[in-house]
């Protein structure tokens, strides 16, 4: 029986030797470059079968193939058989990236190729890397160009907003909107900013929705300039109480930008083909938005609201671990996705709870060798008294987002899952307990968390760290902790998570995460130096642990967090909760 994804590539090709296209490349993005698309534009999974959430696509008339990075290496390898693709892999030293790839494959002086892609899904930074590493080609945007395929394609999601005031998110829209005004006019001289990724707007409006799974955004644009506000969007009702604020229809959004005159700010990094192509020659001045280091940068009310959004969440956690351990000890039969479903369930117990903040990843044995294993629903690997399970989730809340892993024994563990265990949690406390000069980034760090995996000939492919937002997307930058070079340094204020890893394929994996504070370590005459407070509370488990690889600073240090857990933790857990989570706390 023919792959249907094979299927649906053979009958791109139809359509591409119908209109003369060489190549057509599709992303897996959204018409706002977002990290998790809503269903609609989940192109390349479509096309492919791949389910990951990276993954770029590039079709011509005898090459199909995905470039992905690292995390999804496995996953690739066991979806793309039968569908034709062949896997590039990004993130490794030997790379060939998209554009440089176009630009082999079509090289300047022997065709000029017309290349299609989804112009409301590639962005103008990526549009732009393609016309420079093809200088002679053709770029064709086609908006939705799968439509004629995607027969049964699902629509443009609209869910109800909400709201948030200045007592919850610490500023409010009209003196964020003033920000931005004066920047616009002090900084970037220009009359007007186009916003188009989506915790922008949700940021600088104090809106939320649920227009996207596990992310609370609205799917819109938003026009502001010095005396007025245009939200593009597709909501009724509350969205006419945003006083100040100007609700169009998300579609109005391409004209209105057709009668722009003066100077209009934007992000090429969201900026899509298609809206591009649709501003006035001259009205454009392209550059990074202000916003994202804005959010990054918590203010006090945010800071407090996440330190109480961590105990909660906390909180569940060791419930689940109770219930877990109690479970397995017991005979009863749980899979991964039963495991899941409770810890999703303790979660809900939580006031101010709006849902989960990614889609929990559950994974016993070899499953959690995958970084970003998908939990199958309804059942999964059934869980056993012995190994390692690994939990990566987190939590939506009113009062901010969670995202942990913890990593914890089922039973007896191998010697090799306890060294990579311990190895992991080794660079975990050494990111943790860092300090460092004012104006670090956090690529100058990321070894720190590497060294001790390093010195055993083991690695990871994934980034170290990534900001996380405040009731908002649960990656988000500009800062991060990772081996590629961005140079915003960290600063007072930024949330990271902490989550160095260990997978090894077909066996286990190991990863430890938790989310830190950047805040001041102190002043000399040197200068000054930022350090880490952990927001995360909840234990990490001894009993797999080599304690013959551990330093007596890192036993001080897991023996501290462990017992800080048990002081916030234990006078609101159940007493049998309580009693158990003494246990798991003693000092090693």
């Amino acid at each position: 029986m023919e792959n249907r994804y094979f299927a649906r590539i053979a009958a791109l090709r139809e359509i591409m030797a119908r209109e003369n296209w060489d190549a057509v490349v599709l992303t897996a993005s959204d018409p706002h470059a977002s990290e998790y698309p809503a269903p609609r534009w989940k192109q390349v999974e479509w096309l492919t079968g791949f389910t990951g959430e990276a993954g770029d696509v590039v079709v011509t008339a005898d090459h199909a193939g995905l470039w992905t990075d690292t995390r999804y290496f496995i996953q690739a390898n066991r979806q793309l058989p039968g569908t034709g693709v062949e896997l590039h892999k990004t993130r490794v030293p030997e790379q060939v990236l998209i554009p440089e790839w176009l630009g082999r494959r079509f090289p300047s002086g022997s065709h000029a190729p017309r290349i299609a892609v989804d112009g409301l899904c590639m962005t103008a930074q990526m549009a732009g890397d393609i016309r420079s590493a093809t200088p002679d080609c053709e770029i064709v945007a086609v908006p939705n160009l799968l439509d004629a395929l995607w027969i049964d394609r699902p629509a443009v999601p609209s869910t109800p907003i909400e709201m948030l005031d200045a007592e919850t998110v610490g500023e409010s829209r009209e003196h964020k909107l003033l920000r931005l005004r004066e920047w616009l006019r002090d900084e970037a001289g220009c009359d007007a900013i186009l916003l188009t990724a989506l915790d922008e707007i949700a940021w600088l409006l104090n809106v939320r929705a649920q227009d996207i799974d596990y992310n609370p955004y609205v799917i819109s644009y938003l026009l502001v300039t010095k005396d007025a506000v245009q939200w593009f969007a597709d909501k009724g009702g509350g969205a006419a109480e945003l006083s100040g604020v100007v609700v169009l229809p998300y579609g109005a959004v391409t004209e209105a930008l057709g009668t722009l005159s003066g100077r209009m700010y934007a992000d090429p990094s969201s900026l899509n083909l298609s809206l591009l192509e649709s501003i006035p020659q001259g009205v454009l001045v392209s550059g990074p938005s202000p916003i994202p280091l804005w959010k990054a940068i918590k203010n006090e009310v945010e800071i407090a609201a996440m330190r109480k959004a961590h105990l909660a969440d906390g909180l569940a956690m060791e419930r689940f671990l109770y219930w877990l351990e109690t479970q397995i000890q017991s005979g009863a039969t749980v899979n991964e996705w039963e495991a899941a479903c409770k810890l999703q369930s303790l979660r809900a117990q939580i006031p101010g709870y709006k849902g989960d903040s990614f889609e929990t990843i559950s994974a016993y044995g070899e499953g959690a060798a995958l970084p970003h294993y998908v939990t199958p629903h309804g059942g999964g690997a059934t869980l056993q008294p012995n190994g390692l399970y690994l939990v990566d989730s987190g939590g939506q809340y009113l009062t901010g987002t969670t995202d942990i892993t913890r990593t914890v024994a089922l039973g007896p563990c191998s010697a090799l899952e306890k060294e990579d265990y311990t190895r992991v949690l080794q660079g975990h406390i050494a990111l943790s307990s860092a300090v460092f000069p004012k104006g670090t980034a956090g690529c100058q760090i990321d070894a720190l968390a590497r060294e001790p995996l390093w010195k055993a000939l083991r690695n990871f492919g994934h980034g170290t760290g990534h900001g996380v937002g405040f009731y908002l997307g649960v990656h988000e930058g500009p800062q991060d902790i990772r081996q590629n070079f961005n140079p915003q340094p960290l600063l007072p204020g930024m949330i990271v998570s902490d989550e160095p890893g260990l997978y090894r394929e077909g066996m286990h994996g190991v990863r430890h995460e938790n989310l830190i504070l950047c805040v001041e370590a102190g002043t000399s005459e040197f200068g000054t130096f930022l350090g880490f407070e952990p927001l995360t509370w909840c234990h990490f488990d001894t009993a797999p642990l080599d304690l013959s690889l551990l330093t007596e600073e890192e036993r001080a240090w897991l023996n501290a967090y462990n017992a800080r857990v048990y002081e916030l933790l234990a006078p609101h857990l159940e007493p049998e909760v309580a009693a158990w989570l003494h246990e798991k706390t003693l000092p090693v």
